[in-house]
């Protein structure tokens, strides 16, 4: 057994966000994202085959769907259904924005 914490290792860089898989599998995929202020790009929108779970652990977010934005507060979860479009509109400039992804 390896045991490691979520909170090891932060990386702060705010040139670029951090993506580091925790745990895959064939039907699952469990990623760190460590945000410093990044956002996606405004032509830009996700629309994966995969659904994903997201909790925010660290930070504040704003997620955007096509008709909607939703705020994100350190605790917050969500389940984005696969195939809807959205995008990070903003993410915390001051301290590091921590999220947890679950893909299934």
């Amino acid at each position: 057994m390896n045991l490691k914490n979520i909170f090891e290792s932060i990386n702060i860089d705010k040139n670029k966000e951090e993506f580091i898989d925790i745990f895959t599998s064939e039907k699952l995929r469990v990623e760190r994202i460590v945000s410093n202020g990044q956002k996606s790009d405004n032509d830009f929108w996700y629309k994966q085959e995969e659904s994903e779970f997201i909790v925010l652990l660290e930070g504040f977010a704003i997620l955007e769907f096509e008709n909607s934005a939703i705020e994100l507060k350190k605790g917050d979860f969500l389940n984005i259904e696969s195939n809807r479009k959205h995008r990070v509109k903003y993410t915390s400039e001051n301290e590091p924005t921590i999220w947890l992804a679950i893909f299934y």
